[in-house]
Formats: structure tokens, C-alpha cells, sequence
């Protein structure tokens, strides 16, 4: 065993993992399940009313709200937590329907902007009610208003932590 391999750290051993309980591994695989669950009722609205993969509704609606409704495609990555890669797979899907065009960024030439086109702003405000009626059906409506604000701060804590705890690179 060489001194890379030896699991202590100046002779201390690793600390053993810190497993979850039985109420936090319950908690999480409710918490897995139901936003996988969700995800997955929501994108099928999309699909039945709109034709939409969710997916692409959430490349759509940052565009929808940015000004002039253009990102450029590493903001909009960022945006959308997605890989650069994923990221300009759904753009070319989305350019080849018509509801967004690439250009080449006019103060950096290595970078793009995404531009919703007016046919794709079309297609987010015909979209947009049946989403928002579906998120209300599925989560919205069935909470009370403490779990309401149980679940907004949730999702800031979520976002906080993960913003200021290091996490791995993004595969390539």
C-alpha cells in the first residue's frame, strides 16, 4: 500500500460516513420520489396539450423572460443546470422546430446567444397556462400555507447549500 492508498490522514483513520436514519432515508426518498414523480407528471402535460418536452419548456422560459428574450448559451446552461453539451442538443432541436436561432455573440466571439424566436414566445404563452394549472393540480393547491412556506424555504436551502458547498465539475 502506498502512502496515496492508506485511507488516514496523518495517522488518524477516515472518518466513518455518516449515515442517514431511518426518518432522514424515508424524508429523502420521499423528497426523490416525489420531485421525480412531479417532473415526470408535468412533462407529460406538456407533451399531451403542447407537444412540449419539459426539458425544452425550461429552455424556453428563461428566454421568454430575459431581455430582448436572448442569453447567452453559458448563462442559459447555468440557468437551466444543464451541461454545455445537453444544453446545445436542445437548441438545435428547438432551432430545427423554429423557436430559437443561435447567433454569434457580438462581444465575445468564442460565445453564442440563444434568441427566442417570436414563433417559440408563441409557443411559452400557449404552453404556460396548462403548466401553471398543472403545477397548481399536482403541488401548489394541496399544500397548506405553511407547507407552502416549509417548501419555498426548502428550496432555498437547497440552493444555498449547494451554491456554497464545492461540488464536483460537470462531465464534459
Amino acid at each position: 500500500m502506498t502512502e496515496r492508498d492508506d485511507p488516514t490522514v496523518d495517522g488518524a483513520a477516515a472518518p466513518e460516513p455518516r449515515w442517514l436514519t431511518g426518518d432522514e432515508q424515508c424524508a429523502w426518498r420521499s423528497f426523490i420520489e416525489g420531485v421525480r414523480s412531479l417532473i415526470d407528471a408535468l412533462d407529460r402535460q406538456l407533451q399531451v396539450d403542447s407537444a412540449l418536452p419539459h426539458a425544452y419548456f425550461e429552455v424556453l422560459v428563461p428566454l421568454s423572460e430575459a431581455p430582448d428574450q436572448r442569453l447567452r448559451m453559458s448563462e442559459l446552461a447555468s440557468s437551466t443546470r444543464s451541461s454545455r453539451s445537453r444544453l446545445s442538443h436542445a437548441v438545435s432541436r428547438l432551432e430545427e422546430r423554429g423557436w430559437v436561432r443561435r447567433v454569434d455573440c457580438p462581444t465575445d466571439k468564442r460565445g453564442q446567444l440563444a434568441i427566442l424566436t417570436a414563433e417559440g414566445m408563441d409557443v411559452v404563452r400557449s404552453a404556460a397556462p396548462g403548466h401553471a394549472a398543472a403545477v397548481r393540480r399536482y403541488l401548489i393547491d394541496r399544500l397548506t400555507p405553511e407547507q407552502l412556506r416549509a417548501l419555498g424555504e426548502i428550496g432555498r436551502v437547497m440552493l444555498d447549500s449547494t451554491s456554497a458547498c464545492a461540488q464536483p465539475p460537470r462531465p464534459v
